[in-house]
């Protein structure tokens, strides 16, 4: 941008923005990062909106420059047709408080905003361009909003940012079939559904065209109407001539708005870095500070990598330096040219790598290519069982089947010979996103058998530093960081019925697509490594989270077995167990039904049997939440009771016994789950494919399906699980000296718990009073309300209130905790674990009520949840080795939540539960002991 003096200078070239279109487009457009501020408001659009603005402001030679918007009140087309987009659905609730945030952003970039009540952002658009325009200012119309398109001239067009597109007078023509001067007229015949602009009823555009063409204008149209041949077409033109002409006053733009603010205020100003730096501060936007220098060539440097120089004298690239404006990408089809590229890399000592595959499964993947890239800017491709996309006819006469010949590409054994010295020389750095994946893949024996070594991995290295505030997918870290949209899976290989496996794509359209995965990888790790110092995330990261990928990797490969018999059993229990449930409802309800119907469901209980609490959503059905349902089973209703065991158990069926049959690997008999490093908010791992961490270990249905998982034949399962190590990260963190103590002398925590609060003995108490303080104890770790209490317990509030109080008054240090917990998060935006583990808490500062105390309760709950996903973690990383130093065959299977699952042979289990006894009771030193219980058996079940 550039400065002005005071002095009004005459407009050359304006720019008008297109406000409303900016924002709608910025927020579907980062829909997958689900960004919010540390108190909880969403500013995902916000973002793609000042990433949009300030791509533009750099790239324009615009010298008067303002943003358009819309007003919330009315305006004068309300008054011609009250109709007027009055269907128009209201924005999605996480936008409606980003608008006034875009506003506030347009006076940070030092840009004019202009709105005027009764009238449309449209209108005044119209009326500054014309202004303009007839003073000889060349206008562009930053929008592709087609009203506006009326407008272009020799002088006005108009800019697709998106597609980088300038519409003309020709592209208006290719739009609606007419020129400029004439699209209003096609738009009231053929109207407009989103606005609720009425028409011609069975006008469409293309009839509308030939219309207007035909005839020169509407009004000659409708005049002479009674020449239309087609029947229809001519009574509807006749009946709704007056409509037509309504529909033409909505449509047309007003272009002598007496606006209050005059065109040469517009005139482009020198931004306020520093305002700018402020604004995007308080929105976390860290990203988008460094590129301030990169699009305005001025310095700054943000809070951050301040720090970290200050610390490490790290420094942290530009967006610049890391977007070069030329790319170059090669395709390697020859041993010579491979070797190259090898040798670069050994020299470079970090590459980022990634590899192509025909499946998403990791333990079946066939290697079909892999990507390499030393420098930012340059990558390359190395097709290895390409199979071509052109296929030649067997047949002189094209009678025959296709062949398809495989085009030029490096033998698969004498590229994997060159590649495996790189893969696994300690001395370079191999770097992915997501690597595990590709860890998995290269040590498959069939894709080569490459153990890759030493390793660094972006998505983890981004979920270090940012948590669960945005995901952490290249793509949505490449848009989030550089601006970069990377060229779509969809775009290469096609969806659904005709879409194809990597293999079978051009080797063109694959170059470029795997070149830019390994480009963009190598950007985010120059960009992401040293932000680890600014956020003081090393330790965490080169301790724990690092090494941890290949014990995931080695996990995931083991898989674990299952009874493909015992599970065909469970299935056809349950579908009986569903079917009896499904009888009994039908006749508790005196009619039948579909019970898998939520719409059905709530006709039954709020209009046929009247149950109380009846409430319907927005599509008009009752809401039969599992909420809803539980209140109702509290109240002793037998339907809602039994309608929670039959979706438990349906989708236990679903899910487990029917789905785990087909992900059993034939090669193994095994399934091989993929767990999740970079998801949840407190560090936990989760699970997919199948998903290991929601079977219900306390319901008997889940216990069921434990029962399925087994150990090879001649070895066991041995299951290991933390006691109540929630509970001891409690007494430790919160400096409770009573529990700290009774954990030292191995006492019933809850029976003392009990003793405290409620003041009995502990010989001969009562088995319910040692359950309520059982539900507080641990009701306690996750901010449980009074409220939730009391449900929990079937009590009344102010009881439930009575014994969180006389808690509190035994254990004051862990109100202290609480307290501490809700003010970290107020003032950081984040808690943190025991080992320093950032777990960022939106909605801290909400200004509604209900979601701000859920963050509160995420504050309590994440350092003690967080901490104990830490210390298992911990455990995790030393257990192998160890295992191996012992010299064991004892293979590492499952982590879910506080438990670990090992396959043992039984000549080695005493020594198995020794070591894993020590490594995981050694993984953390705090002033309670960590107590591990172990048990053994032939199925998962046996053993937890």
């Amino acid at each position: 941008m550039t400065d002005t003096s005071n002095t009004p200078t005459k407009p050359e070239h304006v720019y008008l923005i297109d406000g409303s279109s900016f924002i709608f487009r910025a927020y579907f457009a980062n829909m997958r990062n689900r960004m919010t501020r540390k108190d909880g408001t969403p500013v995902g659009a916000l973002y793609g909106f000042c990433s949009m603005l300030m791509k533009l402001l750099s790239d324009t030679d615009a010298d008067h420059i303002a943003v358009v918007f819309d007003t919330a009140r009315k305006t004068f087309r309300n008054d011609i047709y009250p109709e007027y987009k009055a269907h128009r659905p209201p924005p999605p609730e996480d936008l409606i408080p980003q608008f006034d945030l875009v506003r506030q952003a347009v006076e940070a970039f030092n840009v004019a905003r202009v709105e005027m009540a009764g009238y449309e952002a449209d209108d005044l658009i119209a009326t500054y361009a014309k202004q303009a325009s007839r003073m000889g200012a060349q206008v562009t119309i930053v929008s592709i909003d087609k009203d506006l398109m009326q407008l272009v001239d020799e002088n006005i067009s108009m800019l697709d940012t998106m597609k980088n597109k300038v519409i003309t007078y020709d592209e208006v023509v290719e739009k609606f079939g007419v020129g400029p001067d004439r699209v209003i007229d096609v738009q009231a015949l053929s109207g407009d559904k989103s606005d609720n602009v009425p028409g011609v009823e069975g006008i469409g555009p293309k009839t509308a065209a030939q219309l207007i063409t035909e005839y020169g204008d509407l009004e000659t149209l409708l005049e002479r109407a009674g020449e239309i041949k087609q029947t229809k077409r001519r009574e509807r033109l006749i009946e709704q001539a007056e409509q037509a002409r309504v529909s033409k006053e909505l449509v047309t733009l007003c272009q002598d708005v007496p606006v209050e603010v005059p065109l040469e205020s517009f005139a482009n100003q020198q931004f306020d870095a520093e305002k700018l730096i402020n604004f995007f501060e308080e929105q976390s936007f860290k990203s988008l500070i460094p590129r301030i220098a990169a699009k305005f060539g001025v310095e700054v440097e943000c809070k951050e990598q301040h720090q970290a120089r200050s610390d490490g004298d790290v420094a942290i690239p530009s967006v610049a330096q890391l977007c070069p404006s030329e790319k170059k990408y090669e395709l390697v089809q020859t041993a010579a040219d491979l070797q190259r590229w090898v040798d670069a890399a050994m020299v470079a000592g970090v590459v980022a790598v990634d590899t192509e595959t025909d499946s998403l499964n990791a333990t079946r993947a066939r290697l079909v290519g892999v990507s390499l890239s030393y420098a930012v800017g340059s990558a390359c491709y190395i097709p290895l069982r390409h199979v071509s996309g052109q296929p030649e006819q067997s047949s002189l006469f094209g009678d025959g089947e296709a062949e398809v010949s495989a085009p030029e590409q490096v033998p698969f054994d004498q590229a994997i010979e060159i590649l495996k010295p790189l893969l696994e020389a300690q001395t370079v750095l191999k770097v992915g996103q997501n690597i595990k994946y590709d860890l998995l893949v290269l040590a498959n024996p069939d894709n080569g058998g490459i153990k890759v070594s030493p390793i660094d991995d972006t998505m983890v290295l981004s979920y270090i530093n940012d948590g669960a505030m945005h995901k952490h997918g290249m793509d949505e870290l490449s848009e989030l960081h550089f601006d970069i949209t990377p060229i779509p899976f969809k775009d290469v290989c096609g969806t659904g019925k005709k879409q194809i496996t990597f293999d079978q794509v051009e080797l063109d359209k694959a170059l470029e697509y795997a070149a830019e995965d390994a480009d963009i990888t190598l950007r985010l790790h120059k960009l992401l490594k040293p932000t680890l110092a600014a956020e003081k995330n090393v330790t965490l990261y080169e301790t724990m989270e690092r090494p941890l990928i290949p014990i995931l990797a080695l996990m995931e490969t083991n898989g674990i077995k299952v009874d493909v018999q015992e599970l065909r059993a469970i299935s056809e229990e349950f579908a009986t167990r569903l079917a009896e449930l499904e009888g009994e409802i039908h006749t508790l309800a005196g009619k039948e039904f579909n019970i898998g119907s939520p719409k059905q469901l709530g006709e039954v209980l709020f209009d046929d049997l009247g149950l109380p609490g009846g409430k319907k959503g927005k599509t008009g059905a009752y809401q039969t939440s599992v909420t809803i349902l539980e209140k109702l089973a509290a109240e002793g209703h037998e339907i809602p009771t039994k309608m929670i065991e039959w979706r438990q158990l349906s989708k236990l069926k679903s899910t487990y016994a029917d789905a785990l049959i087909a992900q059993v690997n034939p090669k193994t008999g095994r399934v091989h789950t993929s767990f999740q490093q970079a998801v949840t908010s407190t560090g936990r791992l989760s699970s997919s494919d199948p998903n290991l961490q929601n079977i219900p270990i306390r319901s008997e249905a889940g216990r069921r399906i434990r029962h399925a998982f087994i150990a090879e034949e001649g070895k066991i399962l041995m299951a290991a699980d933390y006691s109540q190590i929630e509970l001891r990260l409690l007494a430790h963190v919160a400096e409770i000296g009573a529990l700290k103590q009774a954990f030292t002398d191995g006492v019933d925590i809850h029976a003392m718990t009990a003793s405290q609060v409620f003041g009995v003995p502990v010989e001969g108490m009562d088995p319910m009073v040692r359950r309520n303080a059982k539900a507080i104890n641990f009701g306690i770790i996750y901010g449980q309300s009074q409220y939730g209490l009391a449900k929990q317990l079937g009590i009344t509030n102010d009881e439930a209130k009575d014994y969180i109080t006389a808690y509190f008054e035994k254990y004051p240090g862990i109100r202290d905790f609480m307290d501490n917990a809700k003010e970290e998060a107020k003032e950081f935006g984040y808690v943190k674990t025991l080992f320093g583990r950032k777990c960022f808490i939106p909605g801290i500062d909400d200004k509604n009520g209900a979601i701000r105390a859920m963050a509160e309760r995420a504050a309590i709950n994440a350092p003690i949840q967080g901490g104990a996903a830490d210390i298992i973690k911990r455990a995790m990383v030393r257990l192998p080795d160890a295992l191996i130093a012992a010299g064991l065959s004892t293979k590492l299977l499952l982590q879910v939540h506080d438990e670990l699952v090992l396959e043992v042979l039984p000549e080695e289990e005493q020594k198995t539960r020794e070591i894993l006894k020590d490594v995981m009771e050694s993984a953390a030193q705090l002033s309670v002991p960590l107590v591990v219980d172990i048990g053994t058996g032939k199925n998962w079940q046996e053993a937890h």
